[in-house]
């Protein structure tokens, strides 16, 4: 047919270019409609990485590790740190003018088809967002709502008015809105992509989410008793929920499982080249990262903020779940650090 013929005129046109590419220097031929578009052409930057200059929404930004993790960034990255309460943290980052602070209460929030007002201006322009939230174990101040007092009689109220039934127990204290597992780690941070996507007028490339080692593990000692009150099964469901919502929004996820967490506590900003300068005076500063869910130890909130932050900057281990925890030993190089996590 006349369809292919004008095939094979054209392939044999393009094989007498190829003979004369040598007397003209380089050349590049013209896109054909068959022609596979190059993945990276010319090795210049995916424009799914995130650039210097693009803008990380930091979700917990006032806690150990959320202000570590924004600190940290805001050496590349413009920062949106989403805090309670911005006077508590404001002084820890004095000084650096890309990091800019908003407040909002995820807990006193609903999501009814759009982003809320307190978190539209932190999440329209943000390119790339990090989930640093989450609360204790078992019940603690943290529990709170202003994370600073006792819920010991909110415990046993419910404890009582539930025969003593430790899961209708808690699940009543998720009723009274209280920061549980269920409140904090599930539907918080559920609710916030849903604001993430609703909110976005930008290039959405990257979300990572900070969540614990156990969680593939939670039905294998010692980990039922951490998830005594859920934690672990809070966390799946928002491992679960990120991974369906970067499948949906065509953007990359990481999931971050660290051990327990120790160092600290951080009062002031100022470190040396890396994160693992303020935790000098360790014996545990090796780093050991392993695919899934399969070490265990615990991790220095330091050095979870500097692979948080190599993540980002570097690119590395997109669309994939993984384990850190620090091990006996020197702290490694950023070269040596960056090989561990391009092994994923």
């Amino acid at each position: 047919s006349w369809i292919a013929l004008s095939v094979v005129s054209v392939i044999i046109m393009q094989c007498q270019m190829l003979c004369v590419v040598s007397a003209f220097g380089d050349f590049a031929l013209p896109k054909m409609p068959w022609d596979k578009p190059s993945q990276n052409p010319g090795g210049a930057k995916s424009s799914d990485q995130l650039q210097p200059g693009d803008t990380v929404a930091v979700i917990g930004a006032s806690g150990n590790v959320g202000k570590l993790v924004a600190l940290r960034l805001s050496d590349t990255f413009k920062v949106n740190g989403v805090v309670r309460d911005a006077s508590r943290v404001a002084p820890f980052f004095e000084g650096r003018t890309n990091i800019q602070l908003y407040e909002a209460d995820l807990l006193g929030e609903k999501f009814q088809g759009e982003c809320p007002a307190s978190l539209r201006p932190a999440l329209e322009k943000a390119n790339a967002i990090v989930i640093c939230t989450g609360t204790t174990a078992f019940p603690t101040e943290a529990w709170s709502r202003s994370e600073d007092t006792s819920v010991t009689s909110d415990v046993v109220k419910a404890l009582v008015d539930n025969g003593f039934n430790w899961q209708k127990a808690i699940a009543s204290l998720d009723e009274l809105g209280l920061n549980t597992p269920a409140n904090v780690d599930a539907r918080a941070n559920e609710f916030l992509l849903d604001a993430w996507d609703a909110a976005s007028k930008v290039k959405q490339k990257r979300a990572i989410l900070l969540s614990s080692i156990g969680v593939q593990r939670r039905t294998t000692m010692p980990f039922p008793i951490l998830n005594a009150c859920g934690v672990l099964d809070a966390k799946a469901v928002a491992e679960e929920s990120l991974q369906q919502h970067a499948s949906d929004g065509g953007y990359s996820y990481t999931i971050v499982r660290p051990g327990q967490l120790f160092g600290g506590p951080y009062d002031n900003n100022y470190y040396l080249g890396t994160l693992f300068q303020l935790d000098k005076d360790e014996s545990t500063q090796n780093v050991e990262v392993g695919k899934g869910d399969e070490l265990l130890g615990d991790t220095l909130r330091s050095t979870l903020a500097e692979v948080t932050a190599q993540l980002m900057e570097e690119d590395f281990c997109r669309d994939m779940d993984f384990t850190v925890i620090n091990a006996k030993g020197d702290t490694p190089s950023v070269d040596a650090l960056q090989d561990s996590l391009k092994s994923l």
